[in-house]
């Protein structure tokens, strides 16, 4: 492809394509050094901000007791929606093994070895999608990049938010200041295994449009 950049594409678009959402496969028992977190860290925040501000700030969580009372935290959030979704959703469906892996993530969630919440500086002060989209499209692109990080050296996370419903609680117990807005949390921890595969989409001529909503592409 002329003018195309000299990367493994093979590579690539695997890790783009199986960099999954971790929850049963994460190894609660091995330890996760330092150095590789700030690695992927290190990647992460190449990632683009809004301005340029690179407000970004990463919390990471070892402590054992501070990891279970974020984990408590997360279940009163969200626990009993996801026991209920876990019950009552067909196990044998994508939708149904999801749910099943997130309840059995917010009970275990307090073993994993290490947390991260990402956080920017600033706070929403309305509710417009604009300002939402400022502030948190600033942090998010580069919590996806840690994700890729981790997958690319056999570790895997899960992109969760159900603590931000007690979000002052949280920041309270992990001394975060008032002007730092927590944007989730991710369980992060080795995988067993590392062979995890492209998930079921629909095709996404059938979810692209153009010029207008009434315009599929083809």
């Amino acid at each position: 492809m002329v003018g195309a950049m000299e990367f493994d594409l093979d590579q690539t678009d695997a890790l783009l394509s199986t960099t999954r959402a971790v929850r049963k496969r994460l190894d609660f028992d091995r330890e996760v050094p330092d150095d590789v977190l700030l690695e992927c860290l290190q990647l992460a925040i190449q990632a683009p901000t809004g301005s340029n501000r690179q407000g970004w700030r990463w919390m990471v969580i070892r402590d054992p007791e501070k990891k279970e009372a974020l984990a408590e935290i997360y279940r009163r959030a969200g626990g009993a929606y996801l026991a209920e979704a876990a019950k009552t959703t067909d196990a044998g469906t994508q939708t149904g093994r999801v749910m099943d892996s997130a309840n059995f993530l917010a009970q275990k969630l307090g073993e994993v070895p290490v947390m991260v919440i990402p956080m920017i500086i600033g706070r929403l002060d309305d509710d417009s999608t604009n300002s939402a989209a400022g502030l948190f499209g600033s942090i998010i692109p580069a919590m996806w990049s840690f994700q890729l990080a981790l997958r690319s050296r056999g570790l895997g996370s899960c992109y969760t938010t159900l603590h931000l419903g007690h979000e002052k609680e949280a920041a309270e117990l992990l001394g975060i200041p008032d002007h730092m807005s927590q944007a989730g949390l991710l369980p992060v921890a080795y995988t067993k295994g590392t062979d995890f595969k492209p998930a079921d989409r629909e095709p996404v001529e059938q979810i692209t449009y153009l010029d207008t909503y009434k315009n599929p592409i083809r």
